[in-house]
C-alpha cells in the first residue's frame, strides 16, 4: 500500500510539472492577423438638423500596458486612482468634421498631442461638443467648436470622472457643470500593505437578501474609505473661457440633470452606510433640487440601502424611482411608485403609478396614470398627448398607452399590447424631435405621430416608417425599404414634414455608410459618408442565411459562410465551426422567427468565428438556439434537450447541403454561449471539439438566479444540477478549450468558474486546456490578448477538428445524446 501511495504521489507530481505552459503572447496566421490589423472606420455623430458630421477615430484595441495601469475595484466600479476615470474607458484618438453633404473631411485644430478622448456631450444647440481628455495624471475638459473645427481646453486635469460622465451642459449653452476632485481629498489606503485593525464581520438578521453574484464589491473598511475618497467630488460651474466657480461642495455625487428651462438642477448623491453585498448604485442616496445658482430648493428623494428586495426580476424598491424631468415642460419632475410594494408575487390590478411634481417640488405631486405592468418611460407630445410604456419580463409582455397628461380622470388607452420578443409584429419606435427646450419629444403632425420599425417578416427584413393617428389608432405606411440585396437601417428623423430621415445602408461587401433619404420622393437618396471596405480579402466569401427545423418542428436559422475561394459545385466536405448563444422564450411562435439578415456587412470583430473562413472552415454563425418554455413550464426545465436538438438540427442542415464533414464540427461560444458549449459536449456526441470563453459552469455558485432563471437553487435544485456542466464533468470526452479573462467583472462568470471546471476535467482525465488572459475583463480589449486568443483557437481547431484523428469518427456519425 505504501508503494502505491508513493506511486500516486509521483504521478501527481508529474502532472503538476506538465500542468503549466510558460508561453509568450502568440499571433494567429497571417490571413487572420491582416484582418485584425485592418483600420477601423470612425464612429459617426450627426446633428439633429443634418448639417454637421463629427467623425471619431480610435484604435479598436488597447495595449496590455494600458490594461496594466493601476486599478481599484470598488463597489462595482473599476477606477484608475491616478487619473480619476474608469480604468476600462475606451478612448478615441482623433476627431474630424465635415459638412453632411460635402466630401471634404476637415482636421480638427488644437487637439492635445496624444489624445485620449471620451465622454462626448453635444451642447443643447448642437453647435459644440464637450469631451474629456485623459492625461497621465488626470482628466481635462475640452470643447469642440464644430463650425470652426477647432478644439480648446477649458479645464486642466482636476476632473473627477470616477462615477461616470462628469459633464452637464447648461441649457443656454453658456457653460457646463463639472465634477472635479474635492478639496483636501485624503490619501488612499494601500490595502495590500495596510495592517488590519480587526476581522470583517457580516450579519444576517433574518431578512432575505437574494442578490445576484456581483463582482468588485467592497469587502472591508479600507475599501469603504477608498471608495468614499474616489467618489467624492465638488461641482463647479465652468464657462466657455475656462473660468470655474464653485457650485456645490464636496459630496459623493452620482448624477446631475438640469431642467429643460435651465433654471433648476437635480442632483443625486450617495450616502453611507455602504454595503458588501450590492454595488454602489444600491447604496443609500438622496436627490435634491437646486436653482441654477446652486441654492437649495428642496429634497425630492431619500433612498435607503437596498440590500433587500422582493424575489424576482420584476421586483423594485418602494418609494419614488425613475425620477427625471418632463421634457415638454419648463421644470416638472416625473417619478413612479410601486403599487404592489415592489413585489411581483403580489397580485394587483396595477403595478405602478406615475406622478408629476412641479416647482417648488414639495409634496407628493399629481398622479398622471397607472400602468398594468412595470413602468418603463414616457414620451411626451403635447399638453394632451403622451405615450407611456411598461413591460413584464415573466410574460414577455409590453404595453404602450396613449394618455392625456393634463387630465388624469381620462383613462389611458392601450395603443400596443404585445409580446416584445415577437419581432414580426413589432410596430416600431416612436420618432422624436427637439422642442424649444432642445429636449426630445414626439414628432407630431396634429394628432398623428410616426413610427420607425426594423421590419422583420417571414419573407425578410424591410424597415418601415408609419404614420399613426393617436386618436383613431389607425396607421398609414409612408415608407418601406425595398432592398433585397442590401440592408437599410432607419436611424432618425431629420424633418418628417419634408420626409427626410437618416439611414445607414450596407451589404455583404459594402461597408455601412450614412445617407439622407426623402421618403416622400422616389429615389431621393443623398450620401453622407463614403467608408471603404477594410476587409477586402473576405469580400468574395459566400454568405447566406439558412433556415431549417428542429426535431419538434420549430423553425431555426443561422448565417452560413463558406471558406474563401470555395467551389460550391464540387461540394468538398470541410470542417465547420458552429457559434451560438442560447436565448429564452415563452412561446414557440416568437422563438421561431428569423431575424438574421444575409445582407449585413461581413465584419470580423475580435470575438467572431468568421476569421476561419480564411483557413478552410465552413462557419455557421449566430445559429438560433432558442430555449422555450410555454405556459407553466419554464424554458430551463428542458434546457439540455433543447440545446442538443438545436445543435443537431444545425449540423444536419449544413450536412444535407453537402458542405461539411459532420465528424469535424466544432462548437464555440462566449459567456452564456460558453455555458452552452460545455453542456453540449457533456450531453451529446455531436462535436469534435469545443471553445468556451468566459463562461460559468457551476450554477450552485450563482444560487439566486442566473441569465433568465429566476428560481433560486433552493427553489429548483434539480435545475441547477442538470444545467451545470461541472456536475457532469465525468461525461466529458470531447476536447475543450477554456479561455477566461483573469479580471472578469461580469455577474456570475468569476474566473474561478473556469479554473474549478478545468480542475475537475483534468482530475477526470478529459482533454482540456485553460487559458487565463491577464488583466482582461469579461470582454477582451488588449491587442496582445486578442491575438493570442485567436492563436489559441486556431491551434485547437487545427489539432482537434481539421486534422482530427479517425479514432472516434463513428461516435459522431449519428450525434446521439449522451
Amino acid at each position: 500500500m505504501k508503494k502505491v501511495f508513493i506511486l500516486l504521489l509521483l504521478i501527481a507530481a508529474s502532472w503538476n510539472l506538465q500542468a503549466q505552459e510558460n508561453l509568450d503572447y502568440q499571433k494567429p496566421p497571417k490571413e487572420i492577423l491582416e484582418l485584425v490589423n485592418a483600420p477601423l472606420a470612425p464612429s459617426v455623430l450627426i446633428d439633429k438638423k443634418g448639417e454637421n458630421v463629427v467623425l471619431l477615430y480610435r484604435d479598436p484595441y488597447k495595449s496590455i500596458a494600458e490594461l496594466s495601469e493601476e486599478e481599484l475595484r470598488l463597489g462595482g466600479l473599476r477606477i484608475n486612482p491616478k487619473t480619476n476615470i474608469g480604468s476600462r474607458t475606451r478612448y478615441y484618438n482623433d476627431i474630424k468634421t465635415k459638412k453632411a453633404l460635402k466630401d471634404k473631411i476637415i482636421e480638427v485644430e488644437g487637439l492635445p498631442e496624444t489624445p485620449r478622448l471620451a465622454n462626448f456631450n453635444w451642447s443643447p444647440d448642437q453647435k459644440m461638443i464637450a469631451f474629456t481628455h485623459t492625461t497621465h495624471t488626470g482628466v481635462e475638459i475640452w470643447v469642440l467648436n464644430i463650425s470652426e473645427s477647432k478644439a480648446n481646453r477649458l479645464m486642466e486635469g482636476i476632473v473627477n470622472a470616477n462615477m461616470g460622465n462628469p459633464i452637464e451642459w447648461k441649457k443656454d449653452n453658456s457653460g457646463l457643470l463639472i465634477n472635479v476632485l474635492p478639496d483636501n481629498r485624503k490619501e488612499l489606503i494601500d490595502t495590500d500593505e495596510a495592517i488590519p485593525s480587526g476581522p470583517v464581520v457580516s450579519i444576517s438578521d433574518g431578512e432575505k437578501a437574494q442578490n445576484r453574484t456581483y463582482q468588485d464589491l467592497l469587502s472591508n473598511p479600507n475599501d469603504e474609505f477608498n471608495f468614499e475618497q474616489l467618489a467624492l467630488s465638488k461641482i463647479v460651474s465652468l464657462d466657455l473661457k475656462g473660468n470655474a466657480t464653485d457650485f456645490l461642495p464636496n459630496a459623493m455625487y452620482s448624477d446631475i440633470s438640469i431642467s429643460p428651462n435651465g433654471e433648476y438642477v437635480m442632483v443625486s448623491r450617495i450616502k453611507s452606510p455602504f454595503s458588501y453585498l450590492v454595488p454602489y448604485y444600491r447604496f443609500p442616496n438622496e436627490t435634491n433640487i437646486y436653482d441654477i445658482e446652486g441654492n437649495f430648493i428642496n429634497q425630492v428623494n431619500d433612498v435607503p440601502l437596498q440590500e433587500v428586495l422582493p424575489k424576482g426580476f420584476m421586483s423594485v424598491r418602494t418609494g419614488r424611482r425613475s425620477m427625471n424631468w418632463r421634457n415638454d415642460k419648463p421644470a416638472t419632475l416625473i417619478y413612479t411608485k410601486a403599487l404592489d410594494e415592489g413585489d411581483p408575487e403580489n397580485e394587483v390590478e396595477y403595478r405602478d403609478e406615475v406622478y408629476q411634481l412641479e416647482a417648488p417640488f414639495k409634496g407628493e405631486g399629481k398622479p398622471l396614470l397607472k400602468t398594468i405592468n412595470r413602468y418603463r418611460y414616457i414620451q411626451w407630445g403635447s399638453d394632451d398627448i403622451a405615450i407611456a410604456h411598461d413591460y413584464w419580463w415573466n410574460t414577455r409582455n409590453m404595453k404602450a398607452y396613449v394618455f392625456n397628461p393634463s387630465d388624469n380622470e381620462q383613462e389611458p388607452e392601450i395603443l400596443f399590447d404585445r409580446n416584445y420578443q415577437d419581432q414580426y409584429n413589432d410596430p416600431g419606435s416612436f420618432v422624436t424631435t427637439k422642442n424649444e427646450f432642445n429636449e426630445y419629444v414626439l414628432e407630431m403632425d396634429g394628432n398623428k405621430a410616426f413610427l420607425m420599425g426594423d421590419g422583420y417578416t417571414p419573407e425578410g427584413q424591410f424597415p418601415f416608417v408609419d404614420e399613426i393617428d393617436l386618436k383613431t389608432k389607425k396607421t398609414n405606411r409612408l415608407y418601406r425599404s425595398g432592398y433585397t440585396d442590401k440592408l437599410e437601417n432607419l436611424y432618425s428623423s431629420v424633418d418628417m414634414k419634408k420626409g427626410t430621415i437618416l439611414v445607414r445602408i450596407e451589404s455583404k461587401t459594402d461597408y455601412p455608410n450614412y445617407y439622407f433619404r426623402n421618403i416622400r420622393k422616389k429615389n431621393d437618396l443623398r450620401q453622407i459618408t463614403s467608408f471603404e471596405n477594410p476587409f477586402k480579402s473576405m469580400q468574395n466569401v459566400h454568405k447566406e442565411v439558412i433556415n431549417y427545423k428542429r426535431e419538434d418542428g420549430l423553425s431555426l436559422d443561422g448565417t452560413l459562410y463558406l471558406p474563401v475561394d470555395y467551389d460550391k459545385s464540387k461540394k468538398e466536405k470541410k470542417p465547420m465551426i458552429l457559434w451560438a448563444y442560447p436565448r429564452e422564450y415563452k412561446d414557440k411562435s416568437s422563438a421561431g422567427q428569423n431575424t438574421s439578415n444575409p445582407n449585413e456587412f461581413i465584419y470580423p470583430y475580435y470575438g467572431s468565428p468568421i476569421y476561419w473562413v480564411t483557413q478552410g472552415y465552413v462557419v455557421l454563425d449566430g445559429a438560433a438556439f432558442p430555449i422555450v418554455g410555454e405556459g407553466e413550464e419554464e424554458p430551463n426545465d428542458t434546457f439540455r434537450k433543447q440545446l442538443v436538438d438545436n445543435a443537431k438540427a444545425a449540423i444536419d442542415a449544413v450536412d444535407e447541403m453537402g458542405y461539411i464533414d459532420r465528424n469535424r464540427v466544432a462548437v464555440g461560444g462566449h459567456s452564456y454561449g460558453a455555458f452552452m458549449v460545455a453542456n453540449l459536449l457533456s450531453h451529446s456526441d455531436l462535436f469534435a471539439a469545443g471553445i468556451a470563453r468566459s463562461g460559468a459552469y457551476n450554477r450552485t455558485l450563482t444560487p439566486f438566479g442566473f441569465q433568465s432563471e429566476e428560481r433560486s437553487y433552493w427553489d429548483s435544485p434539480e435545475t441547477y444540477y442538470n444545467m451545470s456542466p461541472f456536475m457532469h464533468a465525468d461525461k466529458m470526452n470531447t476536447p475543450l478549450l477554456l479561455i477566461h479573462g483573469k479580471a472578469d467583472n461580469n455577474s456570475g462568470t468569476y474566473p474561478l468558474q473556469s479554473e474549478r471546471y478545468f480542475n475537475a476535467l483534468k482530475g477526470l482525465g478529459a482533454t482540456a486546456r485553460l487559458v487565463m488572459l491577464p488583466k482582461e475583463s469579461h470582454g477582451y480589449s488588449a491587442k496582445e490578448s486578442i491575438l493570442h486568443m485567436l492563436w489559441e483557437q486556431h491551434e485547437w481547431l487545427e489539432k482537434y477538428v481539421k486534422n482530427k484523428s479517425d479514432e472516434s469518427d463513428s461516435e459522431n456519425t449519428e450525434g446521439n445524446s449522451k
